[in-house]
């Protein structure tokens, strides 16, 4: 199955800082639950071995419907299955549907006053607006297998945030009101789709100009001697980016608080102060409940 995340590290990073961007009204229950939104950033990931449906919430390969993808492709879900059908949709990613979903989820989430419905959404919803700003989930091609560049995928999203994330400026102030939720789930996938050009091309003109033996480097990990690209190269191609990891990781953090934030005043801006006290002990938290989907979902290397 297609892996499908920034890398752990960066999907808790992601929903820990969009906490603080919050309203003092939402801060009062959010932070006290910071732990639980963070460490949880990372279930989607966990539910794509085990639950049918999930792995294509983290996706769109665009490039699947041509050059007028992002023109011919309906917003809104109903109408998509109407034109392309549900099995073709989810066969090649629906994250920026997903995302509306989530969305609605939470908005109801907070109508309801679920404390522990609030938690479990925020931090799903968290997840796949930071999945949707990654530019090789936007694209068939999502891990270089297609261009002889093979582990592309973890190079971007994990390699590259582990080692220069601490450097970035990833305050954006406070959370703002989204208008049209659906819009604005279409044009991170848009944006991000823009990049993958300079994704590919930067790494393979690096590796063409590289020693054979300068690319990968060991480490060892959790006692583990692991392959993994050189902090030379990466460097190199950190530079050659210009800081595009950077952009995308603090739109995830702008986009998520921006979500939370507007599926609270959708709601009414329920008091969540009652709420504090009232959330269960995290392994008592249900997940929500899955739609079935088609299996077989294709798979994805691990580097």
């Amino acid at each position: 199955m297609r892996k499908s995340h920034w890398g752990f590290w960066a999907h808790k990073r992601i929903n820990r800082l969009a906490v603080f961007r919050l309203p003092v009204a939402m801060q009062v229950f959010y932070k006290k639950h910071i732990d639980f939104i963070t460490e949880n950033a990372t279930n989607p990931d966990k539910r794509r071995y085990a639950v049918v449906g999930e792995a294509e919430r983290h996706y769109i390969d665009l490039d699947m419907y041509g050059d007028s993808a992002l023109t011919i492709l309906p917003k809104f879900w109903q109408a998509a299955v109407v034109r392309f059908g549900e099995d073709s949709l989810r066969r090649h990613g629906i994250v920026p549907w997903q995302i509306q979903l989530s969305a609605y989820q939470l908005t109801e989430a907070f109508k309801e006053k679920n404390a522990a419905r609030i938690l479990r959404v925020s931090a799903d919803l968290g997840h796949y607006v930071a999945d949707a700003h990654v530019p090789l989930h936007t694209t068939r091609n999502y891990n270089g297998q297609l261009s002889n560049q093979e582990g592309i995928h973890g190079f971007w999203e994990s390699r590259l945030p582990e080692l220069f994330a601490e450097e970035y400026d990833l305050w954006i102030g406070q959370a703002k009101y989204i208008d049209r939720i659906a819009e604005k789930a279409w044009l991170t996938v848009a944006t991000s789709h823009a990049c993958v050009d300079s994704v590919f091309l930067f790494e393979k003109e690096l590796t063409d100009q590289s020693r054979k033996d300068a690319k990968y480097s060991y480490e060892l990990r959790n006692n583990v001697l692991t392959r993994s690209y050189a902090r030379e190269f990466s460097e190199k191609y950190h530079r050659m980016l210009q800081g595009q990891v950077e952009r995308r990781m603090k739109a995830s953090i702008e986009m998520v608080g921006d979500l939370w934030y507007t599926c609270w005043i959708n709601a009414g801006q329920p008091d969540l102060q009652s709420l504090v006290n009232l959330v269960p002990a995290a392994e008592t938290i249900q997940e929500e409940p899955q739609a079935e989907a088609i299996p077989n979902v294709r798979q994805e290397g691990d580097n």
